[in-house]
């Protein structure tokens, strides 16, 4: 069993995701989701890639939504819990740098919303989302995301108290870009990287969006927030997600993009 899979045997994703803090990532992807779909086929139409699916946390509803959902996942436990869940998604084992089975412009959507946190690495990325432009239909939209290094340096290296440690481990460039191992699990990156990544894989993007802004930053704020408060605060979010200075400082970024040409 890898590292990754002991991981996530214990970690229990929808448990994030239903939290107050989750709920902003959650329901601000769900959005922009959505706003690709419509954009892209007839929703009856519609087919849509999970890549790296996780417990299916955004494949089931979307396949209960009358969409044709295709779920991969590499970790067996998650599949299993996914499987179990009952839903029409088409989950399948599989990895995000090896999509061979899945033909040339199958799908109108692909989501990759958590291999490109484990992948380490510029050419691991760049492979994965060049297999997601495979499999995707010319004018498709890929849903990418990244978790960011600026949420890494201020809650982990300052916030907890570790950048002695950081820097004496070379964890940190001089410009506090984070420099991370396998054996971390996650890996970190700015926009500058996600510009690279984008640029070489030959997409366009069409947005680029701060799923959760400063919602990881205020966990113990939103807990303590009545609901309506709670909506304020959600309509702040999607009111500003989209600002650029404000994208690069949040835990998690999705980069839209479209598929303008056959590989």
């Amino acid at each position: 069993m890898t590292d990754l899979e002991q991981y996530y045997n214990k970690f229990n994703e929808e448990k994030r995701l239903n939290s107050r803090h989750g709920q902003v990532e959650y329901r601000t992807s769900m959005r922009y989701i959505h706003e690709a779909i419509r954009e892209t086929a007839p929703p009856e139409q519609v087919k849509i890639i999970d890549i790296g699916a996780g417990t299916g946390r955004y494949a089931v509803p979307l396949a209960n939504e009358g969409y044709q959902v295709t779920a991969v996942e590499l970790v067996k436990h998650n599949l299993g819990r996914l499987k179990a869940k009952g839903s029409k998604v088409d989950a399948r084992w599989g990895n995000a740098l090896n999509l061979s089975k899945f033909a040339e412009e199958t799908f109108d959507i692909a989501l990759l919303f958590g291999p490109l946190y484990h992948l380490f690495g510029f050419e691991q990325k760049l492979k994965a989302l060049l297999e997601a432009k495979r499999v995707l239909k010319t004018g498709g939209v890929l849903l990418a995301a990244y978790c960011m290094n600026e949420y890494a340096v201020l809650t982990y290296a300052f916030k907890e108290k570790n950048i002695r440690k950081c820097l004496k481990e070379n964890r940190l460039t001089d410009d506090f870009h984070c420099q991370g191992e396998e054996k971390d699990l996650y890996d970190y990156v700015r926009v500058e990287d996600i510009d690279r990544l984008a640029k070489a894989a030959g997409f366009r993007r069409r947005k680029l969006i701060s799923s959760d802004g400063a919602a990881n930053y205020m966990r113990p704020a939103l807990k303590e927030m009545d609901e309506e408060t709670f909506e304020q605060f959600m309509a702040y979010h999607l009111a500003t997600c989209e600002r650029p200075e404000l994208i690069g400082a949040g835990a998690h970024t999705i980069d839209i993009l479209y598929k303008t040409e056959m590989l």
